[in-house]
C-alpha cells in the first residue's frame, strides 16, 4: 500500500476527529458489483406464467398438449 487511505484536504482534525472518520469509513458497506443485469426472477413470481400460451400444432400435438411448459 503505497498510497493512503484517507487524506486531509483542508483543516487539521484531531486525533479524535480522525478516529471518528476512521470508524465510519470502516463501517461502510462495500461497493455492490452492478454488473448491468437485471435480479433474476423466480419462476413462481414470473407474471408470464399467468398468460395463456399457443397450444401445440401438428401430429401428436394431443400428446405434448399435457406436458409442462
Amino acid at each position: 500500500m503505497n498510497q493512503p487511505l484517507l487524506r486531509v484536504v483542508r483543516g487539521t482534525p484531531d486525533d479524535v476527529e480522525l478516529a471518528a472518520l476512521t470508524a465510519v469509513v470502516a463501517a461502510l458497506p462495500p461497493p455492490a458489483a452492478d454488473d448491468g443485469a437485471e435480479p433474476r426472477r423466480s419462476a413462481w413470481s414470473d407474471p408470464s406464467a399467468r398468460l395463456r400460451t399457443q397450444l401445440p400444432h401438428g401430429p401428436g400435438a394431443w400428446r405434448s398438449s399435457g406436458f409442462p411448459r
